[in-house]
């Protein structure tokens, strides 16, 4: 590691720990949190990020169905969240995964970051239902990396556990995390600001806590694979159970990988040179474009919706069922038709087809049985980028 880039403001210690050519120095944090005073200017785009987070709270609450609005937020985020780690998938791919779930053959299996990305939106939902019973914790932690690595790569690298050995990020060691003697003492003062509520700890503003936990777990690294995600994870359930949101609504990997450079750059530098202002700040203005963009595909959905069905529908509650189902989950099947309105399988057929000639949706892929049908307009609307929506 460039110890050469640290300056008197760097917010640890350098230690020397052991690598293959030698010695290095590893970088352990203070505990949280920093000793840090709010500018001026951060104060009023901090008000600026509240009011863009309340206005999607707003928009989420008046939702009769939150899955409206969560199904495609929680997918794009497990996308993207993913692909900043270098696993990719299409939104196609997690969908017909996801569908018919298989076991990868191989390590070169495409079916391997299908089921990662599948992984990130289940260790989202679980993790949803954990913290609405109990606080968040080491524990859930650990979880969480549980369902993130169960059954794809990585998972010889101790899932659910923190690690014992060295790791490093990046290429030439360009950070090295805390050596394992030291990870305890930085898990035991991270855990002790995990539930800031129940503790009366209110240093700072509840979103900016939730920037600079993310921080801190990114920086101490504890597991052998898989801390991105699992920060990224922890980042979306704090800003919800923290900043009191009725639902997860706000997911911040898209904004992350979009200025990846200026997201990794900017977390160096709190370590490096103590610069949590341009840390807070880029955060910041990611939630006010994350929750904005949320927006618009809210509106843009519930537009298409109410088009459709005013559209199709002549009063079949059928057809607003498997309507209202393909925002959810963008796809259908003669099967999924009979699971949902229970008819046999020549109507769940006469249903698909007159979607098909209404044009919402499209076969994508004919040589499975039965044939699967995607609502391209919703996928376009769900997981396009923001100038398409």
């Amino acid at each position: 590691m460039d110890t050469s880039k640290f300056t008197d403001e760097q917010t640890g210690q350098l230690v020397t720990v052991p690598v293959s050519t030698g010695k290095d120095r590893a970088f352990v944090p203070n505990p949280l949190y920093p000793d840090w005073q709010i500018p001026q200017e951060i104060w009023a785009l901090l008000a600026d990020a509240k009011m863009a987070l309340g206005r999607l709270d707003g928009v989420g609450r008046r939702l009769p169905n939150p899955e409206l609005l969560l199904s495609p937020l929680r997918s794009r985020e497990a996308l993207r969240s993913s692909s900043l780690e270098g696993t990719y998938a299409t939104p196609k791919e997690l969908l017909l995964f996801e569908l018919e779930p298989v076991v990868p053959a191989t390590s070169g299996d495409k079916a391997n970051a299908q089921l990662e990305v599948s992984n990130y939106g289940r260790a989202l939902r679980e993790g949803f239902n954990a913290l609405q019973e109990y606080p968040l914790s080491l524990s859930l932690i650990r979880n969480l990396h549980q369902w993130l690595l169960e059954g794809v790569r990585g998972d010889d690298k101790s899932p659910g556990k923190f690690r014992e050995t060295q790791v490093h990020i990046g290429s030439g060691r360009r950070f090295i995390p805390p050596p394992p003697t030291h990870l305890s003492q930085c898990l035991q003062e991270l855990d002790a600001k995990l539930r800031p509520e129940e503790q009366g700890q209110r240093e700072y503003d509840s979103l900016i806590m939730c920037y600079l936990l993310h921080y801190q777990f990114e920086t101490i690294h504890p597991f052998r694979d898989g801390n991105g995600r699992v920060g990224r994870l922890i980042l979306a359930l704090t800003t919800w159970k923290w900043c009191g949101l009725s639902m997860p609504w706000l997911y911040m990997s898209p904004f992350f990988e979009r200025y990846k450079d200026e997201y990794i750059n900017n977390l160096f530098n709190v370590s490096a040179r103590g610069d949590w202002s341009a840390w807070i700040e880029f955060c910041l203005k990611g939630t006010i474009v994350q929750a904005e963009d949320a927006i618009a595909r809210c509106d843009a959905l519930i537009y298409l919706r109410d088009d459709w069905i005013a559209k199709i529908t002549q009063g079949n509650i059928r057809l607003v069922t498997l309507i209202d189902s393909l925002f959810t989950r963008p796809i259908l099947t003669t099967t999924i038709v009979r699971q949902l309105t229970g008819v046999s399988q020549p109507t769940a057929q006469s249903d698909i087809d007159k979607l098909v000639e209404a044009q919402f949706l499209v076969p994508i892929d004919g040589t499975l049985r039965p044939v699967v049908y995607a609502a391209p307009q919703i996928l376009d609307i769900a997981y396009g980028e923001p100038a398409d929506i």
